[in-house]
């Protein structure tokens, strides 16, 4: 069986990114999509749409490279732009590390 992923025209590069690293992770998963019945209000669907954004995010966003950026982006957007990634990508990678927003907590803007 092939598997298409159709991406959305009039996406910024950084949605395409973001969007194409999920729809992925769907793809990995063996996942049932909304063209087969399964829709997002679906409790599988809705486990299957937080798994699909936490993977993606994990590839997307390198722990040293939001260590680095959160030395010194005191903003969710910044930071996000910085990394390549969505703020709602960023969210789903902060949440999945620590349960918290920006600024991630696991550094120090003072330590030496």
């Amino acid at each position: 069986m092939h598997r298409k992923i159709a991406v959305a025209i009039g996406l910024s590069a950084v949605q395409e990114r973001c969007v194409l690293a999920h729809e992925v992770e769907h793809a990995l998963a063996d996942d049932l999509g909304c063209g087969v019945g399964l829709n997002a209000a679906h409790p599988r669907g809705i486990q299957q749409e937080r798994q699909a954004d936490i993977q993606a995010a994990r590839k997307l966003i390198a722990i040293s490279d939001l260590a680095a950026v959160a030395q010194w982006a005191d903003d969710v957007r910044i930071a996000a732009s910085e990394l390549g990634v969505t703020e709602r990508m960023l969210r789903v990678r902060l949440h999945d590390l620590n349960g918290e927003g920006w600024p991630w907590p696991a550094t120090s803007k003072t330590a030496g």
